[in-house]
């Protein structure tokens, strides 16, 4: 994706039926850069003016080293939110698995395969499955039980 300057909503037509709606809420001009890491882009970072071609070269430079900051900060955020909850799943399938292994005396292995087996069978995530189990003390019912 590319930055996209709008100098002025009311005379550029690339995007009328955008560009009409956003104008009658009284912007004027739009500078949009995306926020890109590793090549790709996982946002935009938009800046809005009531004034028409309110958005200079300098403007769009700061914006441009803005939306790059802003990218790594998001990127690193969505990283630890996944990591926090992969972490969360694997506590759960640990203590699904400490349950089974207890129960029916069973050792690691076994216990998970049976946790993966009910996750395969019901078409229900691992995670879910031990949270069920964990909740319940008891593994879901397949499907037709």
């Amino acid at each position: 994706m590319e930055t996209v300057l709008i100098r002025d909503t009311r005379t550029d037509r690339r995007w009328p039926a955008w560009a009409d709606r956003v104008c009658e809420l009284g912007v004027r001009s739009v500078l949009d850069v995306p926020m890109n890491v590793n090549d790709r882009t996982i946002d935009v970072l938009g800046l809005y003016s009531a004034r028409p071609d309110a958005f200079a070269a300098d403007d769009e430079a700061v914006a441009q080293i803005l939306a790059r900051h802003a990218a790594v900060a998001l990127a690193n955020a969505r990283n630890e939110e996944t990591f926090a909850r992969a972490i969360d799943a694997r506590k759960l399938v640990g203590q699904a698995m400490g349950i089974l292994m207890e129960r029916y005396q069973i050792n690691g292995d076994q216990a998970f395969a049976i946790l993966r087996r009910y996750s395969q069978d019901t078409n229900t995530k691992l995670r879910d499955v031990a949270q069920q189990l964990i909740e319940n003390r008891a593994l879901p019912g397949r499907p037709g039980e």
